[in-house]
């Protein structure tokens, strides 16, 4: 099994969507549109969240719940 992309402001919005497919429902909730036309947005977690003018502490934030959903999403599988 290929090894997961760490979550980060850096990762790329596609290996993001890719591998951990909450992460849509997750940023859509907070306004962060990572999907149009069936297609992952270019660019990474940052670029995306400073698009729509979240602080660098937002972001952390963001970056800091997406790992919490993720792991705990691994642990009960």
């Amino acid at each position: 099994m290929p090894e997961m992309p760490e979550i980060s402001e850096n990762i790329a919005i596609a290996d993001l969507v890719a591998t951990y497919p909450f992460s849509v429902s997750f940023l859509s909730e907070r306004n962060l549109h990572c999907i149009i036309c069936g297609e992952p947005v270019w660019g990474t977690l940052k670029e995306l969240a400073r698009d729509k003018n979240f602080s660098p502490k937002q972001i952390q934030e963001l970056v800091e719940e997406l790992k919490s959903k993720a792991n705990r999403m691994t642990n009960v599988e």
